[in-house]
């Protein structure tokens, strides 16, 4: 058990570093208008996470730890369920009503497209693994 901790903190502390470097990057060329960086990470994330997903489903990933480091370590921490939802209500609290619509509406339209498509894609890039 302590064993699979070490696995998923040492994935999370990547999967945080990462979201915080694109969170910085983003702020840096989009500005704060819009909390571009969260919508972006939780898109990508979710688009990962259902490619490792098939993947697993169709290799087999070579043991319980690389899930663990990858789909719940790295890839959990990147995505950020929690930073969305604190935007949302700190956008609604700030009578940026339109703001926080979109922010909601395109982080679950966004994210759900972003799995659906990775799942579509599975015969073009399953190749790569064979």
């Amino acid at each position: 058990m302590m064993n699979n901790l070490v696995w998923v903190a040492a994935g999370g502390a990547l999967g945080a570093m990462a979201r915080y470097g694109m969170n910085l990057w983003l702020v840096a060329e989009a500005g704060k208008a819009f909390p571009l960086g969260t919508l972006i990470v939780n898109i990508t994330g979710s688009f990962l996470l259902a490619v490792l997903f098939v993947w697993q489903q169709q290799h087999q990933l070579p043991n319980q730890q690389a899930w663990l480091f990858l789909g719940v370590g790295v890839l959990g921490a990147f995505t950020t369920f929690s930073t969305f939802s604190l935007e949302v209500v700190l956008l609604a609290q700030a009578e940026e009503y339109l703001k926080a619509a979109l922010h909601a509406g395109l982080n679950l339209v966004c994210c759900l497209a972003a799995v659906a498509l990775a799942l579509w894609l599975k015969p073009y890039y399953l190749w790569i693994w064979d």
